[in-house]
């Protein structure tokens, strides 16, 4: 088995995709002969050609519009927005017209695109380069949200939402885009949406995490090891669709969860995942649910690895967790 990085992976994704179905079509700013400004889409202009591999201007709006009217007319694109902190000026198409195509058409018709783009911290990219916007898209009935840790699952899960009928959101935590590798299946393989995985078992309490932030979970529950402590680490993969019964039956287990993400905490995912341990776990919970996460402000240059929920205050949770 080859070993990849998650940009090989993602690479190697799309053009399997391409080379399958002639309907997929990639869009983006410099993602043709220059291959993105993180070589995603490296080499794909040259076998596909223009018609296929689209440079675009600098408008997220008009990027993802175009991408919508492309999807409604059959085809499959697959819009790249160059940084996850650029898609506001595309936040009308995505919330109030791709997300609302199947229901305001009583089930007629889909939207089916793949919205790929490089999104946290972890590269000194500063406030307009290294934000998590994934809980405003969870809040949008009509979106699916996948985020990918390894290169295994960014090549499976993304050839699954290359398939799925419905718009999905793929973000891809550039910080691990080339320090995270691993053994990638060669050819076609998928990874369905909507299921977690148990990358770490233990009895005593669950860490949830997804994206660069399940590689300081598993860090930092390989350290907690050291101390005595036993730590089931959960990566969800898939935030909508999400995986509830994974998450019920580990926090069960353990009766007690630590949730991680890098996002600012008011109304992040790990607030609403809390919820959901509480109402389904409450009888097994032996422990409040505790966050690790960004805090609640822009995200800083200077002080990235301070705001970056990194693997001591992560280890410093679970202590806390266990003690309780």
């Amino acid at each position: 088995m080859p070993v990849l990085n998650v940009i090989q992976a993602v690479n190697d994704a799309l053009r399997l995709e391409m080379r399958r179905n002639p309907d997929v079509v990639v869009l983006g700013e410099d993602v043709g002969r220059f291959g993105g400004v993180f070589r995603a889409t490296q080499g794909l202009y040259q076998e596909f050609g223009g018609d296929r591999v689209i440079d675009t201007p600098l408008a997220e709006g008009g990027i993802i519009g175009t991408a919508i009217g492309m999807a409604l007319y059959g085809l499959r694109p697959v819009p790249e927005i160059q940084f996850a902190d650029f898609i506001f000026p595309a936040m009308d198409q995505l919330v109030s017209e791709a997300a609302k195509y199947r229901y305001r058409s009583g089930g007629q018709y889909s939207c089916p695109m793949v919205v790929r783009s490089p999104y946290g911290g972890g590269i000194k990219g500063g406030h307009y380069h290294s934000q998590s916007p994934e809980a405003h898209f969870l809040h949008t009935a009509g979106l699916k949200v996948v985020v990918p840790a390894t290169p295994r699952d960014a090549k499976g899960l993304l050839l699954s939402a290359l398939r799925d009928p419905d718009p999905v959101l793929f973000f891809e935590p550039k910080r691990v885009y080339r320090a995270a590798r691993g053994e990638v299946p060669e050819g076609e393989y998928l990874e369905p949406l909507g299921r977690a995985r148990v990358t770490r078992s233990g009895t005593q309490v669950t860490v949830l995490a997804w994206g660069a932030m399940w590689h300081e979970a598993d860090l930092a529950a390989r350290e907690a090891e050291a101390e005595g402590l036993d730590v089931e680490v959960l990566d969800l993969r898939s935030l909508q669709p999400l995986d509830l019964e994974a998450v019920v039956t580990s926090v069960q287990k353990t009766g007690r969860a630590v949730v991680v993400h890098e996002a600012p905490r008011t109304c992040g995912f790990g607030a609403e995942l809390a919820a959901l341990i509480q109402e389904r776990c409450f009888l097994s919970l032996e422990a409040p649910v505790l966050r690790v996460t960004g805090f609640d402000t822009p995200f800083p240059y200077t002080l990235e690895n301070e705001y970056l929920p990194r693997a001591p205050r992560i280890l410093q949770a679970l202590r806390q967790s266990v003690a309780y």
